[in-house]
């Protein structure tokens, strides 16, 4: 091993990956099966496989015979920001989908030490010329390769507490504090939970293929009621956005035992999301039929990730999907804009009336908005959607009904802004226009017709990856009625939005003391940071999915319900 390279291992943390690591390919980083050699700070996990790393090296040993100690140290450290985990970020990629960046972007105080010092490097890692053209003022300089986002900036995103999971969370007792029951635990990246309303069962479902039966005691069923594992794809990188995403019972689920599917498969040519149904065994109950399979529909991703996910029934019994813009970032060939693609849409189909008669595997409901639109896809409900992480079907007020039907969800932004949005009848979302309430491409923004505009949005400041929760609507918790509860995944934090005369008011929900919720049944305060996914059970109460790595290979996974120790 080099000498610069000993010192830069004791110096240099191994990056944990708590936060939303992402590759210049936009592909979650990975663990190599040999360790790298010349990047061997991120060998456990990495965007660099072992070829590139040599390849780093030979590069480095081509340019290292003219500079200092120091400065050689320097030289690999730029060298190797390709091989971090945030490699995106670094090279600003995530905000339009390009690399931006052609030297990686630096924190202001380890600039305004590297340019004085090793201003020679710059040249020898970047020929574009207006980093060299920058490079004799160290203001200039440190201020071109300054981020947008400049909680990735090398070499503070190594220590920073939201990215590598070291957040302190605030816990209080006072009015509107709330407590956690532990309902599953050991569970590899739960993402599913749902139930039905004459049914005791509970349905969690883990993003690798499986789902299980749990009951409301909390003890489960040795065997998977449905295990597509084979068939799933997705990977145990960290952050991989594809496998088993979205499952919908059949509203008459408890006489017909039909469900409904949302996963990743490898394509022929390219991966994509499939849309099934199944029917339950007819022998057993508590087990799926896997030769039961009907595809519906499959749409390619040229991207791995923003893959969508969710699936479910509206009240007026038709089977709602969420599918994402298709990956990369920026969605580069608007395909959210375009009604001609299936990507960055929101599609309502009739799963009981099926187009016998024509080529679809199920019909089309006659008042989907784009059915008579030339070039339109019949499916499309609404467009503009960038990557819908988790929606709910508003149950309505008990005693008046008042909000049933409403479809809430959570769309994750891309570099500035997470949205809340209540899906209307043929609207459009805004995206890739405008990002929350804000312009992200200038170039129509403004210019692409009537937009609906979110409930809410919040910047990343706040949070970086929206969890769309539920409207609580039940009984145990009468504190929370007719509040949206959600989430943020990297930043663990939970919300409420509660309507006055059509204006939306955001609180954090927090946590009570560790004492208020020992005192209150053996209850909790503490959760895993990464906010997976939200259910509701039988009887409208909220739980939230968790996770403290968010890996399809590690099991701590856990489920939790949420308690109002006042109630």
């Amino acid at each position: 091993m080099h000498e610069p390279l000993r010192r830069l291992v004791l110096l240099v943390s191994v990056v944990s990956i708590a936060g939303h690591p992402q590759c210049l390919d936009f592909r979650p980083p990975f663990e190599n099966m040999e360790l790298l050699e010349f990047c061997s700070q991120y060998s456990d996990f990495s965007c660099c496989t072992n070829s590139r790393d040599r390849e780093l090296e030979s590069k480095y040993l081509s340019l290292v015979n003219t500079l200092s100690m120091e400065c050689r140290e320097k030289l690999q450290e730029m060298l190797c920001q390709e091989c971090s985990p945030y490699a995106i970020h670094i090279y600003d990629a995530e905000r339009s989908g390009v690399v931006n960046n052609t030297f990686p972007g630096l924190c202001r105080s380890y600039c305004t030490d590297l340019v004085p010092s090793c201003r020679n490097i710059i040249p020898l890692i970047t020929e574009d010329q207006i980093y060299i053209n920058a490079m004799q003022s160290t203001d200039d300089f440190c201020s071109l390769v300054e981020l947008t986002d400049r909680e990735y900036c090398y070499p503070d995103l190594l220590t920073d507490p939201r990215l590598n999971g070291d957040i302190e969370r605030e816990t209080r007792n006072s009015a509107g504090c709330m407590c956690l029951r532990e309902f599953a635990n050991k569970l590899a990246n739960p993402l599913i939970f749902r139930t039905v309303t004459d049914d005791e069962r509970v349905f969690i479902g883990e993003q690798v293929g499986r789902v299980h039966i749990y009951f409301r005691n909390g003890s489960r069923l040795p065997d998977p009621f449905l295990d597509l594992q084979d068939l799933v794809l997705t990977s145990s990188s960290h952050g991989d956005e594809r496998g088993f995403l979205g499952m919908a019972l059949h509203p008459n689920f408890t006489s017909n035992q039909r469900l409904f599917v949302y996963y990743s498969i490898r394509g022929e040519t390219r991966e994509k999301i499939r849309i099934s149904e199944f029917t339950v065994d007819y022998e057993n109950p508590d087990k799926v039929n896997r030769t039961s399979e009907r595809v519906l529909l499959e749409v390619g991703e040229p991207w791995w990730n923003h893959n969508g996910g969710e699936i479910l029934f509206g009240v007026d019994g038709y089977l709602y999907a969420f599918i994402g813009d298709g990956g990369s970032g920026g969605d580069p060939l608007n395909n959210a804009q375009n009604k001609s693609t299936f990507l960055g849409k929101v599609i309502r189909i009739d799963v009981d009336n099926p187009d016998h008669y024509g080529s679809k595997e199920y019909g089309i409901p006659d008042d989907n908005p784009f059915i008579n639109e030339v070039d339109a896809l019949p499916e499309i409900y609404a467009y503009g959607v960038r990557n819908i992480w988790r929606c709910d079907v508003d149950d309505g007020h008990p005693d008046t009904g008042e909000g049933r039907g409403r479809i809430f969800c959570g769309d994750v932004g891309q570099s500035s802004w997470e949205e809340i949005d209540i899906i209307a009848r043929g609207g459009n979302l805004g995206w890739r226009s405008r990002e929350g309430f804000h312009c992200y491409d200038h170039r129509t923004c403004g210019q692409i017709g009537p937009e609906v505009l979110p409930i809410f949005a919040y910047p990343h400041s706040e949070g970086r990856s929206v969890t769309g929760g539920h409207v609580y609507r039940g009984c145990q918790n009468p504190n929370l009625q007719g509040m949206y509860i959600y989430g943020d995944f990297m930043d663990g934090r939970i919300w409420s939005l509660v309507e006055n005369e059509g204006n939306w008011t955001n609180s954090e929900v927090l946590m009570c003391e560790e004492d208020t919720c020992l005192d209150s049944l053996g209850l909790t305060s503490s959760y895993q940071r990464n906010i997976l996914s939200f259910g509701e059970d039988q009887d409208g109460e909220i739980y939230m999915l968790t996770t403290d790595y968010a890996s399809t290979t590690a099991q701590q996974g856990k489920v939790f319900q949420l308690v109002d120790p006042r109630r």
